[in-house]
């Protein structure tokens, strides 16, 4: 079992916008029976909720986040949830799934190309893996350590830990206006842990803008990095 060192799932809940932003990306590629790995308390996965889901299975190494998640949010399903202590490692190898979700999870992992190679064994034919995850090692800072996170990655290094059989469908970076705050954090605050004022000021005004700004920049800047690859579908 693994107690999670962060204290954020709670501030980070009330992050709406943000939520809402990059679901609105990541909706359209979960379908049918969907794996999330590393689910916390699974606000997460409130926002990402659609009709094309039949089944999700939340893995959560913390026992107590996942008694949460499973009291609290699995209640609010219209489709069957699982919620599991463990990870991929402990999955049977016979499940499979027609999503897999990684969303600020993988910076926590220590052997990230070993996790992803372990996960896409249970990615059916067609499926996408999906993941969200800090961008630019050079923001690493206090915030990161002390959430445990072992690094942040640009495209290039994202890309180097997935599975080169997996087709890329996306790559880009979100939220550019927030790439200034976190630099802001790193260079003269050195806050482990934002304030519940902070997350309000940049989900309110600093995300808004993001989602205007991004386009414009070709997603080519930005706070966080987000990735889409698919397994190769099977010949008929």
């Amino acid at each position: 079992m693994t107690h999670y060192p962060g204290g954020e799932l709670e501030l980070f809940k009330a992050a709406r916008n943000w939520k809402a932003y990059f679901a609105r990306v990541i909706k359209p590629y979960l379908r049918g029976n969907v794996l999330e790995v590393g689910g916390g308390i699974g606000s997460t996965a409130r926002v990402l909720a659609s009709g094309a889901i039949e089944s999700w299975t939340a893995l959560e190494p913390d026992p107590e986040l996942a008694r949460v998640y499973r009291e609290t949010t699995a209640q609010s399903f219209r489709f069957a949830v699982e919620v599991a202590v463990g990870s991929v490692a402990d999955l049977d190898p016979s499940r499979q799934f027609d999503a897999l979700l990684y969303i600020d999870v993988l910076e926590h992992i220590a052997d990230d190309r070993a996790e992803l190679e372990r996960a896409v064994r249970h990615l059916r034919a067609g499926g996408a893996m999906v993941v969200l995850a800090p961008a630019h090692q050079f923001l690493f800072s206090e915030f990161d350590a002390g959430l445990g996170h072992y690094r942040r990655y640009s495209r290039a290094t994202l890309q180097s830990v997935v599975p080169p059989y997996l087709r890329r469908e996306r790559l880009d970076y979100l939220d550019s206006v927030g790439l200034v705050a976190s630099l802001a954090n790193k260079l003269m605050l050195h806050q482990s842990l934002p304030t519940p004022r902070q997350i309000q000021f940049w989900d309110s005004c600093l995300v808004p803008l993001s989602r205007m700004l991004d386009p414009l920049l070709a997603r080519r800047v930005g706070k966080s990095v987000l990735g889409v690859w698919r397994t190769a579908r099977e010949e008929h």
